[in-house]
């Protein structure tokens, strides 16, 4: 059984719906799970597991409330050896290049720290999926194998 610390970036509750949702297939298949809508360093240095999930504001920033646990990561650099983690971008192709930029920064962070992202990140087009979690379900139930 995981213990999985699910950190979201949501700006219109779109990200924290699907974080929501993956808690529950987590919870489902035997594992445990908490959503931080408000992180700090200690709630991800402390987990066994992390994902990501978090929808991309303005020119392809982090949102509001996931931005300081970012900051804290890129400043205090805790290298994560070992420790799984995924990133599920959420974002709308339209914006062009920064199209699901959150979820791009966060990959490139926890890639430096050396995390180990058995599944490459998943990007959400919101001009594809009206509902997040029909994008997402095949990659949660891959990226669930992973997990001890």
């Amino acid at each position: 059984m995981a213990h999985v610390a699910i950190f979201v970036g949501s700006m219109y509750g779109n990200a924290e719906g699907l974080a929501e949702k993956i808690r529950s297939v987590l919870v489902a298949a035997g594992h445990e799970a908490k959503v931080y809508s408000s992180a700090t360093l200690a709630d991800l240095t402390t987990a066994s597991t992390a994902l990501f999930v978090s929808s991309t504001t303005g020119q392809g920033d982090i949102p509001d409330n996931l931005q300081p646990l970012f900051l804290q990561m890129q400043s205090q650099f805790p290298m994560m050896t070992g420790k799984l983690c995924g990133v599920i971008a959420l974002g709308d192709s339209s914006y062009g290049d920064t199209y699901c930029g959150a979820g791009r920064q966060i990959d490139t962070l926890l890639q430096e720290l050396n995390a180990t992202l058995p599944v490459k990140r998943l990007d959400v087009d919101a001009c594809e999926y009206f509902e997040p979690w029909e994008a997402a379900e095949t990659w949660v139930a891959d990226w669930i194998t992973h997990l001890e």
